[in-house]
């Protein structure tokens, strides 16, 4: 795609925005299928956006780590021995070699390839016969540190200097969520999936309720109250939706012993969406949560987690809860990854435009504000 028909997508995305949601459509097809339009998001969004990578209770003891890529750079996040979280880069010093990879334990960050080694501060303690070339100094050699905060029990990371705190950027979202008391939430499992779909594809299909009596009419599509969900307009940093459930699950409502959520909040589900790939199903009794990355076009690298707020944790039925909330999720899963990859093959038809959104798809309205407002004109 050259400069022009670049510009001429994101043209369209914007006009597309500039409609009011009375009138609003869904994005132009060239969004999920442009190999430009996703450098464009490379450089303007994963570049410099706050992004979550799990949460923090998975690292749980000094030297525990986990990797990821923002953009094209990987990262390492650990507890160093004063169980802090650091996080940098995960390139060595030396050759350029990727450090770690996946998760686990260390004592010190050692490269593969040669064994030159990092302290938890990203100091290099050692590189193997280095000291036969007289311009090496080890001192001078130290991994750059990338930003790392914890909020509300996740781990962020930006490659963002000037960016605000993760606390300031998503102020707005803590007040709104306050009562469910999620940073107390234990996650219970972990997995990692690769879909065959457009990151935005995927999140915009959590970002909306308007499938789940379709797409879900096996798992939690007849529990859901399409008339009663309220859509209000999201902010800067994120959008959301609320969903009162007569559970199909005990788990979906709240535990008798908590006496943080009253009244109907004690069946309300909150779906989040923080900008630009961390969504999260937050319930009274359990939570789930994606968090994306793109591989291409036409693939998403999904982190993909949950488990049960205190209460059920300390219930004499967790475990049954935990396989319950599994087998469920594993189900609802199994039906979105049919209907985004469907989403992604027809996106491609020579014959594919957008189509209106419903009242209750408001999320994707203001994710495309979102991205339009971030991108711009190559």
């Amino acid at each position: 795609m050259d400069n022009a028909a670049l510009n001429k997508l994101i043209n369209a995305l914007r006009d597309g925005c500039d409609r009011p949601f009375s009138d609003a459509r869904s994005m132009p097809p060239g969004v999920y299928t442009s190999a430009d339009f996703l450098a464009l998001e490379e450089q303007h969004i994963f570049g410099r956006e706050w992004q979550c990578l799990g949460r923090a209770s998975a690292l749980k003891a000094p030297g525990d780590y986990l990797t990821a890529r923002i953009g094209a750079q990987p990262v390492v996040v650990l507890r160093d021995e004063h169980m802090q979280l650091k996080a940098m880069s995960n390139v060595c010093l030396h050759r350029m070699s990727v450090l770690l990879e996946g998760r686990g334990n260390v004592r010190r960050v050692i490269c593969p390839y040669h064994g030159w080694n990092y302290a938890f501060d990203g100091a290099l303690k050692g590189a193997p016969m280095m000291d036969r070339q007289e311009g090496f100094c080890k001192e001078h050699y130290r991994l750059p540190a990338v930003r790392c905060e914890e909020w509300q029990g996740w781990i962020y990371v930006t490659l963002d200097a000037a960016a605000p705190s993760v606390r300031e950027h998503l102020a707005g979202l803590t007040t709104l969520i306050e009562p469910y008391g999620m940073s107390d939430y234990v996650e219970t499992f972990y997995e990692e999936h690769v879909w065959d779909t457009n990151w935005k594809i995927l999140a915009e299909n959590f970002m909306e309720s308007y499938h789940l009596p379709m797409l879900h009419r096996a798992t939690v599509g007849p529990h859901s109250k399409l008339e009663e969900m309220e859509c209000p307009p999201g902010q800067a940093a994120f959008n959301y939706h609320w969903i009162t459930k007569e559970a199909s699950l005990p788990i979906g409502n709240a535990h008798p012993d908590n006496t943080r959520l009253t009244g109907h909040w004690r069946k309300t589900t909150a779906l989040l969406a923080i900008y630009p790939t961390h969504l999260v199903t937050l319930t009274p009794g359990y939570f789930w949560y994606l968090a994306l990355q793109p591989q291409g076009v036409g693939q998403v690298h999904i982190r993909f987690g949950g488990g049960l707020a205190p209460e059920f944790i300390s219930d004499t039925e967790a475990n049954t809860h935990m396989v319950t909330l599994k087998k469920l999720l594993d189900e609802v899963n199994a039906e979105d990854r049919r209907g985004v990859e469907a989403v992604f093959r027809g996106v491609h038809a020579p014959l594919a435009k957008p189509g209106h959104l419903s009242h209750l798809e408001r999320p994707n309205y203001d994710f495309a504000r979102y991205l339009a407002g971030k991108l711009q004109s190559h």
